[in-house]
């Protein structure tokens, strides 16, 4: 490392490969633990002190190309998430001097269950848990969140979801990936069920001293 950058002072490596170089040093440990973007997934720009306004949500097309402001249709198929932050940031280096930019993922989750709204979320991993939850309307009382499903490729696993957010852990630490459902159960006994059970024998009292009369 320190080679390189006596390299690089002294002009032997040319800027722009050094700069791809030091990318690829940084992002390298989060390359390995990287994911794929789909086609509906999207990337998030977040530009600081620029004068164009491009900062915001763009998704990947059926052919897992999307397309950016200034710069382009950007290849996405077979590649990590971090190779195409990579590209993104390096030919938006050119454009802009002094670029200050953050590219953020946004993935597909579906939640269902016990939330208030269910539905399709976007994340870009570095949320919470319950901050998916909160996208999603928030649980309801009957909620039980002792047992939460994640669901990925086919394959269900238990998920306790209130040491998750006593811990505050970020929904990348789960492991989710693009397409992956998150489902809330209902509380065995809960207030609906009991309403149901004590409903039922309020009208098998009511039959009762009808028959007995």
């Amino acid at each position: 490392m320190i080679k390189i950058i006596n390299q690089i002072l002294k002009g032997v490596i040319h800027k722009k490969v050094a700069f791809m170089i030091i990318l690829l040093i940084f992002y390298f440990p989060r390359i390995i633990l990287s994911q794929y973007l789909n086609p509906g997934d999207g990337i998030r720009l977040i530009f600081f002190n620029n004068p164009d306004n491009v900062s915001g949500d763009y998704f990947v097309q059926k052919d897992l190309t999307i397309q950016l402001p200034f710069i382009g249709f950007i290849e996405t198929k077979d590649r990590l998430i971090d190779s195409v932050r990579i590209e993104i940031f390096y030919k938006y280096e050119s454009i802009y001097r002094n670029l200050e930019l953050t590219v953020l993922p946004l993935y597909k989750i579906n939640v269902l269950g016990e939330v208030n709204a269910p539905g399709v979320y976007y994340v870009t991993g570095v949320e919470k848990l319950s901050d998916l939850l909160a996208k999603a309307g928030g649980e309801t009382g009957d909620a039980n969140l002792k047992k939460l499903y994640l669901v990925s490729d086919g394959r269900k696993s238990n998920i306790n979801a209130k040491q998750i957010l006593e811990k505050g852990s970020k929904l990348n630490d789960l492991g989710l990936k693009s397409g992956d459902q998150i489902y809330v159960p209902r509380k065995w006994i809960s207030y609906r069920n009991t309403y149901a059970i004590i409903s039922g024998l309020a009208v098998i009292v009511t039959i009762i001293s009808i028959i007995y009369k």
